[in-house]
């Protein structure tokens, strides 16, 4: 059994499911969170690296996709087991594990991301809408998207979150996977890019930087959250995370995958190079002129759902882990910290704000590079130090009991740890160099 935990700060008391249904199919009528918190991770950033690396490479690199996927899912689970075994969330475990200085580490690291990543969701899904109805303007449609996903996020229940995100990121996966199905080379060809790993010459980068990109950093930690509002707690949920994320991160490796092939079929014969966010533009443009516009609008629209599930995402999921941090300070436990994580709590709420506002200025000028190169540092060293704790907290047989790290899981966030470690090195040397 379970070590007792002494700190009981996030028990929750939600009702939900006293046991997960029986079998893989009764397990697969609950997945939600799995799917939602890796629809979140997957943004403008992530299809910009991945149709990157399918015009200067193309199909031999698909593996990269899958196995970062891979990656991803072992660090959520990690995540979830952690709180399954314990009754706390992560954030939680590292306060109590690692004392103050991570407390306060990651309060600046909460606060610069949130600012950038709020910036750059906003105009990524400006991007995507202007595309689609360019009457207004990128700024314009940023800022609409901002204040759609406030209301929605103020108004609405977790229930309701769940059910929007599931509706658009099945219009998005239909869209470009569909999109890459269509265009697809040779399925034996295909296979040959998923099960045989080659890195081309200097390719090592964008290989690096797929399997590091799709899938999400901060985001992860939202799971927590997520399955706490489902009632999923104690060690009998751990079959039933593994198959809600296996289907989240499976969904997420296919994209990856799907948007490779598309960036490898349609703009690696044309010479295309992509950077930034107009390759992918690119992508559509070049879509409709073998299908039409109708093929443009199809590619487009999936273009928007990625984005617009990100944004949702981070509106609902990144202010519980504020409002956690901001209880923990306080010392608070029990009922009083209960209340102050909750959607509806006035902690929630003022970071909700602070997520859809003050980043809109953004919009308006050029990121102060102050700020760029302080999120480049932080940022970079977030995963790392995720996949550092996890090997840490979660072999300890007190704490988690039958649900401690296997030599699986060990070897994964292993992986893990070296690939982001690598990963942040070099986006802290390129930003400061």
């Amino acid at each position: 059994m379970n070590a007792p935990d002494d700190n009981h700060a996030s028990r929750t008391d939600v009702k939900g499911p006293s046991a997960p249904p029986k079998g893989i199919l009764g397990l697969l009528f609950v997945v939600g969170p799995g799917i939602v918190v890796a629809a979140t991770g997957v943004g403008a950033g992530d299809l910009v690296a991945a149709a990157k690396t399918g015009a200067t490479y193309g199909v031999p690199l698909l593996w990269a996709a899958a196995f970062g996927a891979l990656l991803k899912f072992f660090l959520a689970e990690g995540v979830a087991r952690w709180q399954l075994a314990t009754g706390t969330t992560v954030l939680e475990g590292w306060v109590r594990t690692f004392g103050r200085t991570v407390q306060v580490g990651f309060l600046i690291y909460l606060l610069i991301w949130s600012v950038v990543v709020a910036a750059a969701l906003m105009s990524a899904c400006g991007m995507a809408a202007h595309a689609l109805f360019p009457a207004l303007s990128v700024t314009l449609w940023g800022v609409i998207h901002s204040l759609a996903a406030l209301a929605f996020v103020w108004y609405g229940r977790y229930a309701s979150f769940e059910r929007v995100m599931k509706i658009v990121i099945g219009l998005m996966f239909a869209a470009i996977i569909g999109g890459a199905v269509v265009q697809a080379p040779p399925a034996a060809e295909v296979a040959r890019g998923l099960a045989i790993p080659t890195i081309p010459a200097g390719s090592t980068v964008l290989v690096l930087g797929v399997m590091g990109g799709i899938g999400g950093t901060l985001t992860l930690l939202a799971y927590n959250y997520w399955i706490r509002e489902k009632g999923w707690r104690g060690p009998n949920w751990a079959a039933g995370v593994r198959v809600d994320l296996g289907v989240g991160y499976a969904l997420t490796g296919l994209f990856g995958v799907a948007v490779i092939l598309l960036g490898g079929v349609v703009l690696k014969p044309r010479g295309i190079v992509v950077e930034g966010s107009s390759g992918v533009l690119d992508m559509a443009v070049m879509l409709g002129g073998r299908f039409g516009r109708a093929g443009e609008l199809v590619f487009l629209g999936g273009f928007w759902g990625a984005v617009a599930t990100s944004i949702l995402g981070v509106w609902q999921g990144i202010p519980y882990l504020f409002a956690n941090y901001a209880g923990l300070m306080r010392g608070l436990e029990g009922e009083a910290m209960k209340s102050t994580v909750s959607s509806r709590s006035s902690v929630y709420r003022g970071f909700l704000l602070f997520l859809a506002l003050p980043p809109m200025l953004l919009l308006l000028m050029d990121k102060p590079v102050w700020l760029v190169v302080a999120y480049a540092v932080v940022g970079s060293l977030f995963m790392p130090f995720l996949a550092a704790t996890l090997l840490v907290m979660n072999n300890s047989r007190g704490r988690m009991g039958e649900l401690r790290n296997g030599w699986i899981a060990n070897l994964a966030l292993i992986l893990s740890l070296a690939l982001f470690a690598y990963l942040g090195v070099s986006e802290i040397v390129k930003k400061l160099g």
